[in-house]
């Protein structure tokens, strides 16, 4: 089992230090989540079920894949990872420039969670309508897998068109760094069946993992795809080896984890898990 760190509910005061603990103490990767803007009225949740923000809009955000490379610079194995980049908010060339610039720096750790985001808002706020996110997601993430891959490319397309370009350097990581597509609904595990490396999902208790990891099977497998290739992400409660046991028979790669309840002790909680299931 690969062990993730989810950066996003710990105070930015504590990201560099706790990577740097992480690395030291085993674990697989980090991660840091990433809107463009919050606007004041916010409304709807990421989370099934639910109509309410999880953040208030004064939430600190970054720019991701600059902030993941200053924390690639600091460290030299552990992988850093986007939990997840709202990629169509972005023109393609933006997006693959930062994300190829990303792989360059890290020496090939980039991880890319994307999304096609919750935030209705956010999209209204830039100028685009979010009833199209998923369309451009999917238009913007082909545009880039081919800049990332091929020796000139032209496109013309829904949203974006342009003539023959050329892209280089080329990421590290062939064709491209790992592309994980986060999202519950079925929309999300789709495109992560028709387009992805890997399935990014968010908190789930192991009934609903199965629920969902099974409808991704099923769905990758009428993509024509295998499904055993597609790397399964998602949250989850370690209490002891059983449970990450019964992850993995799951078919989940990468347990994504925060053993803290509060920012100052997260060092402290690493280091703990990290003895009863990294290093035992």
């Amino acid at each position: 089992m690969k062990f993730g760190v989810m950066l996003g509910v710990l105070s930015p005061a504590f990201h560099l230090e706790v990577t740097l603990e992480a690395e030291r103490l085993g674990f697989e990767s980090v991660w840091l989540p990433e809107h463009l803007v919050f606007p004041v009225d916010m409304s709807g949740s990421p989370h099934p079920g639910q109509d309410m923000p999880p953040v208030p809009p004064e939430t600190p955000l970054f720019d991701c894949f600059a902030y993941l490379s200053f924390l690639a610079g600091k460290t030299s194995t552990i992988r850093l990872g986007s939990n997840v980049y709202l990629l169509g908010l972005r023109h393609p060339f933006v997006a693959a420039r930062a994300i190829q610039t990303f792989d360059m720096v890290s020496g090939g750790r980039a991880e890319v969670g994307i999304g096609a985001g919750w935030l209705r808002q956010e999209w209204t706020a830039a100028g685009l309508d979010p009833r199209t996110r998923g369309r451009r997601l999917d238009e913007a993430l082909a545009v880039c897998k081919r800049l990332w891959a091929e020796e000139t490319v032209e496109h013309r397309g829904e949203f974006y068109e342009f003539e023959a370009v050329r892209f280089e350097p080329k990421p590290v990581q062939r064709p491209h760094p790992p592309i994980h597509v986060g999202g519950e609904a079925d929309a999300a595990l789709s495109r992560a069946a028709r387009s992805g490396d890997g399935w990014m999902g968010m908190m789930h208790d192991l009934a609903s993992a199965a629920e969902s990891i099974g409808k991704l099977r099923r769905m990758t497998e009428e993509a024509g795809r295998d499904p055993d290739g597609l790397e399964v992400s998602l949250g989850g409660r370690v209490e002891d080896a059983e449970d990450i046991e019964r992850w993995a028979e799951l078919g989940v790669d990468r347990l994504m984890v925060a053993p803290w309840k509060r920012s100052p002790e997260a060092v402290d909680a690493l280091e703990r898990f990290a003895g009863r299931f990294i290093r035992a």
